[in-house]
C-alpha cells in the first residue's frame, strides 16, 4: 500500500473520509496540510462524532483525534511501536511531515477481539427481489463467488468468535438443511422451522425457550464489514434493548433541481444534489427478554417490532457505519457488487 494512500487533506468531509476508509487496509486515515500531520481518524472517531450531532458534510479536522499517540521519525522506531492497538504509525520529519507510514508488511490483516455472542439468521423469505434465482434455489444458497451469502454471513461473525448459530427457515428449507449436511466445514446450528411465513421478525417467537442471552440478529441477504465485536461493546456500553446497524448511504438525483418560493416562482437550481441517509442494514443486536414481547404465529417484520418497542420505552440504540461497510445482496444489481467488494474484479 502507498502511504498517501492513508492521508487525507483537511478540507475534505466526513463523507468522503468514510468512503477512503471504507477502502483502506488499517481502517485509518491521517489528516494533513501540505501533507503535514494535523491529526488521525478512524471509523470510530467518525461514528463518536454524528452520534454527538456531528453531520457527514463537516470537515474530516472537526473529528479527528489532533494529537496522534504514535509518531515515529525513523523506520526502525516505528517498528518498535507497532502494536494490536496502534496498526498504523506515521513517521514523520522534523517540519511534521509525513514522509512515511509504517503497517507492518504490505498485506495488512486485521485482528479482531473474540467474542462468544450468538448468531439468529432469519433465512425463512422467499427472496422475490431476487427473481427467478430464488424460484430455484432459496435466498440463503445464492452463491456470491465461491460460496452460498449464507456462507459469508457465517464465516464473517466466526471471524469474532460467534461459532453458535440459530436459523429461522421456511422457504425450500430442507434444500438449506441438506447443503449444512454435505459441506465439509461443519457449524453449529439449531434449526427453527416456521409454519407460515412471520415476516422478518415474527420467526424470533420460536426462540423463547432456547435463546437467553444478548445475540445477534441479520436478515440473510446482508453481510456487514464492520467491527462486530465494537458494535457488541457498544451496545452493552449504551444499555440499549435494540442496537440498529445502519449504515450511511449517500444518493445522487441524476436532474437539476428546481426550488420555488410560496408563489411558485423560481428561486434557484441545484444541479444533481446530494442526499445522505441513515438506512437500516437489517443487522441488530438484541436482548433475550424482548423476544417475550413477540407473539407466537404473528407476523411481524422486525422494524414494526422496534417501533412497537420503542413506543413502550424500550431503549433502541443506532449504531453507524460507512456505506462501504454494508454489502446488500437483496437485489439482482448488488450480487455482482458483492462478488467484487469479496473477490476483487
Amino acid at each position: 500500500m502507498e502511504y498517501r494512500e492513508l492521508l487525507i487533506s483537511k478540507e475534505k468531509s466526513i463523507k468522503e473520509a468514510m468512503a477512503q476508509i471504507g477502502s483502506s487496509g488499517p481502517k485509518i486515515l491521517f489528516v494533513v496540510e501540505n501533507e503535514k500531520l494535523l491529526g488521525s481518524l478512524t471509523d470510530g472517531d467518525i461514528r463518536r462524532y454524528l452520534m454527538a450531532g456531528g453531520k457527514i458534510e463537516d470537515s474530516v479536522y472537526d473529528a479527528c483525534n489532533r494529537q496522534p499517540k504514535k509518531i515515529a521519525h525513523s523506520l526502525e522506531e516505528a517498528r518498535g511501536m507497532l502494536s494490536k492497538h496502534f496498526i498504523a504509525i506515521p513517521i514523520t520529519d522534523e517540519n511534521n511531515k509525513i514522509t512515511d507510514i509504517y503497517i507492518g508488511s504490505s498485506s495488512y490483516k486485521e485482528i479482531y477481539d473474540q467474542i462468544d455472542v450468538p448468531v439468529v439468521i432469519n433465512a425463512g423469505g422467499k427472496g422475490t427481489r431476487l427473481e427467478p434465482f430464488t424460484k430455484v434455489l432459496p435466498k440463503p444458497l445464492i452463491p456470491v463467488g465461491d460460496l452460498p451469502i449464507i456462507e459469508h454471513i457465517m464465516r464473517r461473525y466466526e471471524q469474532f468468535g460467534c461459532k453458535r448459530f440459530s436459523l429461522i427457515v421456511n422457504y425450500k428449507k430442507e434444500l438449506i438443511k441438506t447443503y449444512f449436511k454435505e459441506i465439509e466445514n461443519k457449524y453449529q446450528i439449531n434449526w427453527f422451522d416456521e409454519e407460515e411465513p412471520l415476516g422478518t421478525g415474527g420467526g424470533l417467537s420460536l426462540l423463547k425457550d432456547s435463546l437467553h442471552e444478548t445475540f445477534f440478529f441479520i436478515s440473510c441477504d446482508s453481510l456487514l464489514l464492520s467491527d462486530y465485536s465494537d458494535i457488541f461493546k457498544y451496545h452493552r456500553q449504551k444499555g440499549n434493548d435494540i442496537t440498529m446497524i445502519c449504515a450511511y448511504k449517500n444518493v445522487t438525483i441524476p436532474y437539476g433541481v428546481v426550488n420555488i418560493d410560496e408563489e411558485g416562482s423560481y428561486k434557484h437550481i441545484d444541479e444533481k444534489p446530494e442526499f445522505s441517509f441513515l438506512t437500516n442494514t437489517a443487522m441488530y443486536v438484541v436482548e433475550p427478554s424482548l423476544l417475550n414481547d413477540i407473539e407466537e404465529n404473528q407476523r411481524i417484520d422486525f422494524p414494526q417490532f422496534i417501533e412497537a418497542e420503542s413506543k413502550k420505552g424500550k431503549k433502541i440504540g443506532v449504531y453507524p457505519i460507512g456505506e462501504s461497510e454494508w454489502l446488500d445482496m437483496g437485489q439482482m444489481s448488488e450480487l455482482e457488487k458483492m462478488r467484487i467488494r469479496l473477490y476483487g474484479e
